[in-house]
């Protein structure tokens, strides 16, 4: 099997320091594969960057009616949060309508990623808990599937939950490959993740985001989670964070998503394009790059979208003491 292409390099001083390799696929509702490069067919862990799908129970189950979730909820179950004030109050917010509390989420407990987060909670002398976990927001949404469906949120996180079984059977719909138990694992977060081929996640986004080939339930489910992501991009992630700062800038046309290992999935809604990306050694800055270099050729950016896509895909690389050394760009390739 040939080697991915080079798809983003690391230049220090006048001499190319490090190579990223890749693959991406670009692909409409009909399947139509619109732009790719390397082997779109490898089975990809796609991690976060499907959290928007693993919330499609939520309207399945129609837990949305029983509980009431606001837009900013289902935002913040689409989300990789840096446990920010505001994360941490959407989460608990949700948390309280369902009569359960931080002791039920089951995706343990981290610092908040957001540095002035970290610092504020240690200033306050508090540990950080499960709310400032950056998948609180999708588990809290997975205890309401839990409720709304009756059962136990008590082990929600395990592959043979009826959550999980939700969870899988929504994406299973979406991308239109079986899941299977050959290709599994479990992600940071302890829920189940499952590796399908990388033009399935990119034919899944453009389904979403257009409808085309899904259930009508299904299809409104999808255009609800995207119009409350790319409405709350700060719930999306966080403070400087490139999904917020590109859905932001792109004001409603652009889903994003990143995801653990240097996976980037999101649609260029306008024009029904899903999109999936996979950085081969894990590094999401390189994966960022090779992004922004890719939707600098396909998502028609005016001036100032422009403006943000060019700062990912030539990240400067600065000493200790702010000199300019080099840059993280993206390759020819892309």
């Amino acid at each position: 099997m040939d080697a991915n292409p080079i798809l983003a390099e690391t230049i220090r001083g006048n001499w190319v320091e490090n190579r990223h390799r890749g693959a991406f696929a670009v692909m409409d509702a009909d399947g139509k594969i619109i732009a790719s490069a390397g082997d779109i067919e490898r089975a990809i862990f796609p991690r976060s960057a499907i959290k928007s799908m693993q919330a499609l129970p939520i309207f399945a189950q129609h837990a949305e009616d029983k509980f009431h979730h606001t837009s900013a909820e289902l935002a913040l179950a689409c989300a990789s949060h840096h446990g920010e004030d505001d994360h941490v109050a959407t989460a608990s917010g949700l948390l309280a309508k369902l009569g359960l509390s931080v002791a039920d989420l089951e995706c343990g407990a981290h610092p908040p990623t957001n540095a002035a987060a970290r610092d504020a909670l240690r200033a306050q002398g508090l540990e950080p808990s499960a709310l400032h976990n950056n998948c609180s927001g999708k588990h809290s949404g997975m205890l309401s599937v839990a409720l709304a469906m009756g059962v136990s949120p008590v082990g929600y996180v395990d592959r043979e939950h009826a959550v999980q079984k939700q969870v899988r059977a929504a994406v299973e719909a979406v991308i239109g490959e079986p899941l299977t138990e050959g290709k599994c694992g479990t992600d940071g977060c302890s829920i189940p993740t499952f590796a399908a081929p990388l033009r399935a996640f990119a034919f899944g986004f453009a389904r979403m985001a257009t409808g085309k080939g899904l259930p009508p339930d299904l299809a409104a489910a999808a255009r609800r989670l995207f119009d409350a992501a790319t409405a709350h991009p700060h719930l999306v992630a966080g403070t400087d964070h490139a999904d917020t700062q590109l859905m932001s800038v792109f004001k409603g046309r652009l889903m994003q998503k990143v995801g653990a290992e240097g996976v980037q999935c999101g649609a260029i809604r306008d024009k029904g394009w899903g999109y999936a990306l996979k950085c081969d050694d894990g590094n999401i800055a390189a994966s960022q790059a090779m992004l922004a270099g890719l939707l600098l050729k396909i998502a028609d950016p005016d001036q100032e979208q422009r403006l943000v896509l060019e700062r990912l895909a030539h990240q400067p690389i600065r000493s200790v003491r702010g000199a300019h050394v080099g840059e993280l760009r993206a390759a020819a390739a892309v």
